[in-house]
Parts: C-alpha cells; structure tokens; sequence
C-alpha cells in the first residue's frame, strides 16, 4: 500500500478505533504507540549486480508497558493527526510504500507490509504480513522459482521456524 493510500484510509475512517493485525487473528495491543516515522530511500544492487531505488514510509508501533490493559485502541483520527505533524516537519513522498515496523517478546521486530484492510463495527483493522526475502535476480544467478519458499510458509504458528 502506498502512503497516500494508508493516509486516505485513515481519514476516510477517522471516528474508529485502529488496530493492526501482525499475523493471522493476532493484534498489535491496546497499548501501542506510534513512536517513530521513518522516510527512507533505498539504494540497492542485488546479488546479479542489477540496481534499483525506491522510497519507503515505515511507521514504527510500540507497546507502553505501563499501559498494559488498557480499555482502548487509538484512534484513526488520533493516527492521522500524528501523521500528518510528521508531513508538515519532513515531507512524505506520497507514492513511497508504507510498512508498519513492529515487534513484542513473542513476534520478532520486521518491518511488515499492508495487504489488506477490514472494517468491523467502529474498527479499522489494518492486516499485515511479512515479506520473504527472495533473489530478485533468479534468471542471471540460475535460480528456479520451484527452489523458493512459499510466502505464508514460515508465518508465525506454521512450525516452519
């Protein structure tokens, strides 16, 4: 998802209650904060000397424990508002991918991807996954695609890892 699509989400839904799911019917807690947004580009050359550029939005979530319990979710509209006094102290390049960077004690921290989005009742529910790493240069380095891993095949609970 791109940010401009993420920000529109979000104020297109500002009275819920946001919530992010970072694996399959698990939620980030009640007591996330949004504590850091980071606007990145990315230089890279792959393992077949090919290279390529693009720009990220990545919005880093914490959980306080002091706030264990908490009643709760934060808001859309309150997201949004910390969103946009990020775009007004640095600018946001709007067609820039957004990832959601998220970690606790039983979920490594990653930097994970926006696939989908679902409405429940006063809920905005963002669903998140975590992309493979993969050679993007399979034909120069003679790598099959039968030789790669499934996407979803080491997802948390699988018994892959």
């Amino acid at each position: 998802m791109k940010t401009s699509n993420f920000i529109s989400l979000l104020e297109e839904h500002q009275d819920k209650s946001l919530l992010f799911e970072y694996a399959p019917a698990m939620l980030v807690g009640t007591n996330y904060h949004i504590t850091e947004v980071k606007h990145i580009t990315v230089d890279s050359v792959d393992c077949g000397a090919q290279t390529d550029s693009w720009k990220e939005t990545v919005i880093q979530l914490w959980e306080s424990p002091a706030e264990l319990g908490k009643e709760n979710y934060m808001t859309s509209y309150k997201a949004l508002g910390i969103l946009k006094k990020v775009g007004q102290m640095k600018s946001y390049n709007m067609d820039a991918v957004v990832k959601i960077e998220y970690g606790n004690a039983m979920f490594h921290t990653s930097q994970l991807h926006v696939i989908d989005f679902e409405i429940k009742e006063n809920k905005l529910v963002i669903k998140l996954t975590v992309n493979p790493t993969d050679c993007k240069a399979k034909e120069i380095c003679g790598v099959s695609e039968t030789n790669t891993v499934e996407t979803n095949s080491c997802a948390p609970g699988s018994g892959c890892c």
